[in-house]
């Protein structure tokens, strides 16, 4: 199959391009150029955010598999409507799992569960972006396909709730120092990490199925571990023996650092178990097969294989040591007023 990538180099996407081009289907990226080239992928290089350059980039191609990485608006979805409404066979838009709705109405999440998130904005462009898709699809046949992943991370990405994502490194810097480490909650939420292997497993599946226009599907793991389990098992992987957690309510860090209230009470302070019978029944054969003890075990292996990996996030680390020295004062002076009563 002749399959466009938009976007294509992010943590996700990249084990779907690997696993592309591994079976054998011609591979095409469309970005701006900025990255180095990938061994085996044909490059369009124009930004999809300029539709012009993009059509000019794209005029003479045409696609079985069409798949969007870097759609966040509804104005996103209207712009590539325009630009491939004609040529091709499938377009696959990738949502977010956190489109469901918070809190659950049932703990065991599946594709039909309703949509509704009042604590995140991303969220909530993502069910718009889906909501234009869905409509085009039934209205003009435009041969839409929904791909809602949760975390997933890959050799280069801790996936730990608080952390600093863009140098991810710094939670495990923290714990190895003995620093304290934050955990919303108590840590007994379910949550469902998944490895971008296995992701890309489910999602390279659906390519060129024509049975799936117009579904919604979610690719994730089938194990499901609390916060506790997923903090000790970094910890231990990454040969820290005692570490420091400090157990937070989220309102109470959110009050402190109002800029996350979308990561935890609209995504991960919620527990989330999902149910994927459904990619199964169209993947044949699929499972994810990468428990977090070991892909995270991977992980810090490629941190440790080269120093210069380790980047740490100065910003995060200050404002996680203000928000520790909070709590805890303020669990002091509550024992100490309750003391005096």
């Amino acid at each position: 199959m002749k399959i466009l990538f938009i976007g294509g180099s992010g943590v996700i996407s990249r084990a779907a391009t690997e696993l592309t081009l591994a079976q054998g289907h011609e591979l095409w990226l469309l970005n701006r150029g900025q990255r180095r080239p990938i061994p085996g992928v044909r490059s369009l290089v124009a930004d999809i955010a300029n539709p012009e350059a993009a059509r000019a980039a794209l005029r003479g191609h045409s696609w079985d598999v069409v798949v969007e990485w870097i759609g966040f608006t509804p104005a996103d979805v209207r712009r590539d409507l325009g630009l491939f409404r004609d040529c091709t066979r499938q377009y696959v838009f990738i949502s977010s799992a956190s489109v469901y709705q918070k809190p659950l109405g049932h703990y065991l999440i599946t594709e039909s569960t309703p949509r509704a998130n009042p604590h995140w904005e991303y969220s909530r462009q993502k069910i718009a972006c889906e909501l234009e898709l869905e409509a085009a699809y039934r209205d003009t046949g435009f041969p839409a396909v929904i791909v809602r992943p949760s975390l997933t991370y890959g050799e280069d990405q801790v996936p730990l709730v608080l952390n600093a994502w863009n140098q991810s490194w710094t939670t495990i810097d923290r714990m190895r120092r003995g620093a304290p480490v934050i955990i919303p909650g108590d840590g007994s939420s379910l949550w469902t990490i998944t490895h971008n292997t296995d992701f890309a497993a489910g999602i390279v599946g659906l390519f060129g199925n024509p049975a799936t226009l117009g579904h919604a599907f979610h690719i994730t793991s089938d194990e499901v571990l609390t916060w506790n389990q997923i903090f000790q098992q970094a910890a231990e992987a990454a040969g820290v023996k005692t570490p420091r957690f400090v157990h937070i309510p989220s309102d109470f860090i959110i009050s402190c650092v109002p800029a996350v209230e979308g990561t935890l009470l609209g995504d991960k302070a919620v527990s989330a178990v999902f149910d994927n019978t459904k990619i199964k029944r169209f993947v044949p054969g699929f499972t994810a097969k990468t428990r977090f003890a070991d892909g995270i075990r991977k992980t810090i292996a490629w941190f440790d294989a080269d120093p210069a990996r380790q980047q740490i996030d100065a910003a995060t680390n200050a404002r996680w040591d203000k928000l520790v020295a909070a709590y805890e004062a303020g669990c002091a002076l509550a024992r100490e007023r309750f003391a005096a009563a």
